[in-house]
């Protein structure tokens, strides 16, 4: 038996959310303003061709899209169907079955469920309150997940946490276990390893296209980190991951000398600290996030999700998180939809869930 538990908040499988139509929808994380104009644009002018004939095999028109929008080695990117298929990928390269994939708990749900489906075993360590990094190499895992900023929770981790991490890691036989920094939200936040992911061994930093620049529906991601890894990656992911018509938004939006992501992100800057503050004048105390989402502690998760829901307003919920116990969350953007998400939160409790 092993000794890490399981996750104790949520089944093993995948999150089925509740599709009802609601007036305003803040349970997915994706930006509240809609997909990247510049991106968009690039769908609109795809021509016929792009649906009747296969992408490229590896995608390399996002790939160089990468290389040019982040300044980093060629041979250190690779590009996926999401970041969540380049965590598979990445999983299934690394770990051989029975090896384990250790991650704190709570953290982002396809973690477990990726190691299970390519043989793995997960080991979840408490993230709260954040252990030694140490804690993470008992039992001498082949990968170590990370999410920063974490997913439910928001929080980052710290920069010197993460360096005693992979400098312990490295002390470890065979060089130690591939690190794997899930940045789906590092828009959102103060610091990124992307830049610094080439020149440290064993580290791996996806990133995703789903939140900030706004295309969740086209399923794209990429990843940076130690040429080793990521060309071991490259043999386990497989080809056609990104549309033709996809990969056209994907560089359109990695391009866009615009500003509309970041005016996006400091449109959900200033949302998070207002509704963080009204919540509190609500009674509700959200945890400190650097995401763009708050998770919101309340006395019973699913009950107040209903409640919501009954009100216009999708929230997640995630009941008996360890170390916190129930909560919601709530992603970040438009002002107008936090301001309904307020108003029914205030006309539950004062009508009562």
């Amino acid at each position: 038996m092993t000794p890490f538990p399981r996750p104790a908040y949520r089944a093993l499988k995948p999150y089925r959310p509740d599709r009802r139509p609601v007036a305003v929808d803040l349970s997915d994380n994706t930006n509240l303003r809609g997909p990247n104009p510049a991106a968009l644009e690039a769908v609109r002018n795809s021509p016929a061709e792009d649906l009747a004939r296969y992408p490229s095999v590896y995608a390399d028109p996002l790939l160089d899209a990468v290389v040019r929008g982040f300044g980093v080695p060629r041979e250190a990117v690779t590009t996926g169907c999401g970041s969540d298929d380049i965590l598979d990928s990445l999983f299934r390269a690394v770990a051989e079955p029975g090896e384990g994939v250790a991650f704190l708990d709570p953290t982002f749900s396809m973690a477990s469920i990726f190691a299970r489906m390519n043989g793995a075993e997960p080991m979840a360590i408490p993230g709260i309150p954040l252990p030694d990094p140490e804690a993470l190499l008992r039992g001498d895992p082949a990968v170590v997940y990370l999410c920063s900023p974490n997913n439910p929770t928001g929080a980052a981790l710290p920069t010197d946490w993460v360096e005693q991490l992979l400098a312990a890691s490295r002390t470890r036989r065979g060089g130690g276990p591939v690190v794997v920094l899930d940045e789906a939200y590092a828009e959102y936040a103060s610091e990124s390893w992307l830049d610094r992911a080439p020149e440290i061994p064993g580290l791996v930093v996806a990133r995703t296209l789903s939140k900030a620049y706004g295309l969740a529906g086209i399923r794209a991601g990429f990843a940076v980190g130690d040429p080793r890894v990521i060309a071991e990656l490259e043999k386990s992911r497989g080809p056609y991951k990104v549309s033709r018509v996809g990969e056209r938004a994907a560089v359109a939006a990695l391009d866009d000398p615009s500003g509309w992501v970041r005016a996006t992100v400091e449109e959900v800057l200033e949302s998070r600290s207002r509704v963080s503050e009204a919540l509190a004048g609500l009674g509700y105390s959200a945890l400190e996030s650097q995401a763009n989402f708050v998770l919101v502690p309340v006395r019973d998760a699913e009950l107040t999700t209903a409640a919501l829901r009954e009100r216009g307003v999708a929230v997640r919920p995630f009941p008996g998180i360890p170390g916190l116990g129930d909560a919601v969350r709530v992603s970040v953007g438009r002002w107008d939809y936090m301001e309904r998400f307020l108003e029914a939160l205030e006309n539950l409790a004062e009508d009562g869930p």
